[in-house]
């Protein structure tokens, strides 16, 4: 994952949604936000929108204790590299971890330890 960015959607702007942060909203679900980013696929990640890899967003979601709450089906096409997804967390502060990423490299890496290979969450 690269590029990524503040993605603000025009759905905040109804009632349903108050910011608490700037670009944190409280919705019914919990506290939200949404990125945007490109794709690595040199790193094994996709190479559209519409076909997003696991990994590395899986370990993300896993890393800040959050997860998906909206695909923006009409934005992730097969036409765009740019990915847009909307991301909640119980707590604030998981929310504003995550946005830590903004503007960072995130990506898995492989690494041996004592003879055993796992995979790493890097985060540049």
């Amino acid at each position: 994952m690269k590029h990524i960015c503040n993605y603000k959607a025009s759905k905040y702007l109804s009632p349903a949604f108050t910011e608490v942060e700037p670009d944190i909203y409280k919705s019914e679900s919990g506290f939200v936000t949404s990125l945007c980013f490109e794709q690595e696929p040199e790193l094994n990640e996709g190479s559209s929108a519409d076909c997003i890899s696991q990994y590395p967003l899986e370990d993300v979601l896993d890393h800040f204790f959050v997860h998906i709450s909206d695909f923006y089906h009409n934005l992730n096409t097969c036409e765009s590299e740019q990915c847009y997804l909307e991301f909640c967390g119980k707590s604030l502060k998981s929310v504003k971890d995550l946005r830590t990423i903004i503007g960072k490299h995130v990506y898995n890496k492989t690494v041996m330890d004592s003879g055993t290979e796992y995979i790493d969450l890097v985060i540049e």
